[in-house]
């Protein structure tokens, strides 16, 4: 396909954004006003919210409900234009963005906000049987798969073999502690569902944390706080335990002990885009691009890298991988940029830390606040929601999360327990529409040809 035409022959600079998480979504909002022309590139017409991505994988939302159509986001504004692609390779002396299927975008700015992806630590069997959690089609297969064990044990126990029960979430961040939570909820929801066993005496949830308590960033009494509800309500926490393989059935701890279990969900880290590999920058450890005060790249002051996907030095280190980073990043990038145009000059980012939140389940979570302000159990789990529905975009997806998430806390229910088979898309493979279809095809076939 021919290139587009130069950005330098146009009225208007050309800003090119790649991602449209919280930052690429954020930089692009703020520019959608500007004197310049906006191009939004990312692999999925969606936006999706991905702290709610565990209540699609435990079956308490629906994908839809969490996710925004990113055209929709931007209709009836001339500036911002999306672009449905994947970016294969970034050429900063052409001033040019390369996608997939030989279409490039020359631009003037670039903001890289492609976000973060799970990393497996090099650690052998991860990447081939766990279960990660970064997408959408990531959680509509872990909750695929859930729910297809219980069927599985239901109709054939004897040949499911040992561990078909038996949930294993690594990591004892939010997400991990989050995971946990709600697979005991989700036990309690499928009890009513099963009456030829008891799922919450069949089923079980082991969280395991190779750090000595869970939460590391949280202070002390919200870290036992909250390994004191889960172990109440039936998951079994084990801290300073380390992962050393992964295997089709069973996980090898450091220890030596063997865990049997078919399912194991990976919460244990991430690290940037590969697509922060494309540019020649300096990266910390997690791959992130080392950027300026600014948030430009060094040697590149055309291009942004925010989000998961920028190493941001602060107080104490590089800034965590939080949405409230990503958000802050990506408009001061698109605020810089403005402020270039007019006076040729730039400004150091500064993140406001407005606090830290995490559920561990009905009524309970664990929250801090600017200040030093820490709240625990129904008030911060009540702030936990309010907050969430608010940052939800759009408000049909609002009003449908505030509707099921009502509609679970009163009756004790999860209502998208659909089985929903969907081929997940790796983050490190570049696809385009027809990749994804074909596989989708292939999948469905071999779907078919097995005994049911």
């Amino acid at each position: 396909m021919p290139f587009d035409t130069p950005s330098s022959t146009s009225e208007r600079p050309h800003v090119v954004i790649v991602g449209a998480g919280f930052a690429g979504l954020e930089a692009a909002k703020t520019l959608r006003d500007a004197p310049v022309r906006v191009t939004l590139v990312d692999r999925n017409n969606y936006h999706k919210f991905q702290p709610l991505l565990y209540e699609v994988a435990m079956a308490g939302l629906e994908p839809d409900d969490i996710a925004h159509n990113i055209r929709n986001i931007f209709r009836g504004n001339e500036t911002v234009n999306f672009r449905l692609g994947t970016v294969v390779d970034i050429d900063p002396v052409l001033q040019r963005v390369h996608l997939h299927g030989n279409e490039s975008l020359a631009y003037d700015h670039l903001v890289l906000a492609a976000g973060a992806v799970s990393t497996d630590f090099g650690i052998p069997g991860v990447e081939e049987h766990a279960y990660p959690l970064k997408n959408v089609p990531d959680a509509v297969n872990l909750r695929n798969r859930v729910l297809r064990q219980f069927e599985r044990y239901d109709r054939h126990r004897a040949a499911t073999g040992e561990g078909a029960l038996t949930f294993v979430v690594v990591g004892g961040g939010p997400t991990g502690v989050e995971m946990a939570g709600a697979f005991v909820e989700l036990f309690d929801t499928l009890n009513s569902d099963f009456s030829e066993f008891d799922t919450r005496e069949q089923a079980r949830c082991l969280l395991l944390e190779m750090e000595d308590e869970l939460l590391p960033p949280y202070k002390s009494p919200q870290r036992a706080y909250t390994r004191q509800v889960l172990e109440a309500r039936g998951v079994n926490v084990q801290t300073s335990t380390a992962v050393e393989q992964v295997a089709p059935n069973e996980v090898h701890l450091a220890d030596g002990r063997t865990i049997p279990t078919q399912t194991l969900v990976w919460a244990a880290g991430v690290k940037a885009s590969p697509v922060a590999n494309l540019l020649d920058a300096e990266q910390d450890r997690g791959d992130r691009i080392i950027v300026n005060p600014d948030l430009t790249v060094p040697e590149h002051p055309e291009v942004y890298a925010v989000g998961d996907m920028a190493a941001i030095e602060g107080t104490d280190g590089y800034e965590p991988q939080l949405a409230q980073v990503a958000i802050q990043s990506g408009e001061h990038a698109a605020e810089q940029i403005q402020r270039r145009l007019r006076e040729g000059t730039s400004e150091e980012f500064e993140y406001w830390d407005l606090g830290q939140m995490a559920t561990i389940g009905r009524n309970a979570a664990v929250a801090e606040f600017a200040g030093g302000i820490a709240v625990r159990g129904f008030l911060a789990w009540f702030l936990w929601v309010v907050i969430h529905i608010a940052k939800l975009v759009g408000f049909r997806n609002r009003l449908s999360a505030l509707v099921n998430w009502a509609y679970n806390y009163f009756t004790y229910n999860r209502s998208a327990r659909l089985i929903l088979d969907m081929v997940p898309i790796s983050d490190d493979v570049p696809m385009e529409v027809e990749d994804v279809d074909q596989q989708v095809k292939e999948r469905l076939k071999t779907v078919e040809t097995q005994p049911h």
